[in-house]
Order: C-alpha cells, then structure tokens, then sequence
C-alpha cells in the first residue's frame, strides 16, 4: 500500500468512535448537507404546538430538537426515548423545563409488539420524528381529535453506498404509501403529507465516515474503516477526492384520531 494510501485509512480512522450522545451533528458543519424536503417541519410542528395542551415528543433524543420550540411549550409535555445512552442525556436537558422522559421506544421490526406505557386518550399532539412507532399504539393514546404528526427516513437511503460495501438490498419497510396505509389500518384520518427524495453531500470520505458513526444503522454492522478499506479507496478515488453525493429519503404525514 502506498504511502498516500496509509495516510487516507489514517486520516479516516480519525473519525472513527462511539455513537455521540444525544442527536447533535454540528461536528459536521461545513463538511455535509443535506437537501430540504419541500416543507417546513419546524413550522408544522410549531403551528400544531400552539393549538395543543398535551403533548408526547417520541424519540426525542438529547431534547434537542424539542427544546428548540420552548416558547411554545405547554404545560404538560412528555418525551420517550429508547435508545439507553440517550435516556439520561435528555433527562438533563428536559427535565429543568418540566418535561419528562419515559425510558421506551417501540423495536423497529416489530413496533406493534410495545404497547406505550401511556393510557388511552392521554395526548391531544403525538409528534415523532425519525422513531419507528406502532399506529395502533398512537391511535389509543391520543384523545379524540388529536394529531399525529411524524417525520420518517425513507427506506432506500445511501444505495450507491451500500452496493459499494457490499450489504444487503434494504427491505423496503419504511414507505409513504405503507405508513399512510397503516394510519388508516389503525383508524386514524389522513389529512395531509408527502414524500421527497433529495441528496446527502459529504465534503469527502472522512466526511462520511464521521457520519456513519452517528447512524450506524445506515452502514453494515460490522463497518469500520480498516474492514471496508478498499470499498472506501474506491470510493475515494471515483470522486476524485472530492464531494460525495448519496440519495436522501424523507416523508411526512399528519394524521388524526377522529372526534
């Protein structure tokens, strides 16, 4: 191997380490982008925030993304979160606000097999972003007439990527039409959504790999830098070093539980 080689697996080993804490990615400012979807979450969140009393954030993370809407908070928010690591990191960050956090998150094979540790009718507002969640479940816990609103990454994300390493084909388990058809399965009331495939853009390699250390699920289990080292030269090498470009998947939908 070359000595300009060594230093490439060098310099993309830097990157390598555990999954941070929390749901932060600003260590990756000016090293990656992603496309905008066509609409606004965080205005959609924030409008349907100001009409709501009792509120469930599912996934929330660190709190990070939730706290960015303080202002518009009401009274009685819960969060869910069920990755462990995270758990105690949003107690931190959410606790102080008068927001409690509920250790559970639903498995994303299976989501109908956790039953929500909430009683029926407890939430006007469910919002859920990027969380495998079970309709049937959000259905029973939100009252008459509340609103789910959720975020969800599409099956099919980073394919070039994937076929590079070598890891299976995604089953196609997270989809627009399949969520929208199991909302209406749970008895919830479609009123609006929609589903947009952009592109990721990564600086270079160890751009990337700083990535996947923060979503391991989009890589294959036993990724690393030294046992992909040629898929990664490669990779390397198709874009002269420079900017990579990946497909991007996204969808939204609201739905509510009728009065």
């Amino acid at each position: 191997m070359t000595g300009a080689r060594q230093e490439l697996l060098a310099r993309w080993r830097a990157e390598e380490s555990e999954q941070p804490e929390g749901w932060d990615f600003s260590a990756l400012d000016g090293r990656m982008w992603a496309d905008p979807p066509p609409w606004d979450l965080d205005a959609i969140w924030g409008e349907a925030l100001g009409a709501a009393q009792h509120v469930l954030d599912m996934g929330t993370g660190g709190g990070e993304h939730l706290l960015r809407f303080r202002a518009l908070l009401p009274a009685d928010v819960v969060a869910t979160e069920g990755w462990p690591p995270n758990v105690p990191v949003a107690r931190k960050a959410l606790e102080p606000h008068g927001i409690q956090v509920t250790d559970f998150g639903a498995p994303d094979h299976d989501p109908d097999s956790a039953p929500m540790p909430f009683p029926e009718g407890r939430f006007d507002l469910v919002l859920n972003r990027h969380e495998a969640y079970s309709p049937r479940e959000v259905a029973r816990v939100l009252a008459p007439g509340g609103v789910l609103l959720t975020q969800q990454v599409g099956s099919g994300e980073l394919p070039e990527l994937h076929a590079l390493l070598g890891a299976e084909p995604e089953e196609p388990t997270v989809t627009y039409d399949g969520f929208v058809a199991d909302a209406k399965a749970a008895g919830l009331r479609v009123v609006d959504g929609e589903e947009f495939t952009g592109a990721y853009r990564f600086v270079d390699v160890a751009a990337l790999v700083a990535y996947l250390q923060r979503v391991p699920w989009q890589a294959p289990e036993d990724f690393s830098v030294d046992g992909y080292a040629d898929a990664l030269l490669e990779l390397h090498e198709r874009s002269a070093g420079g900017e990579i470009a990946l497909t991007q998947r996204r969808f939204w939908l609201r739905a509510r539980r009728p009065a």
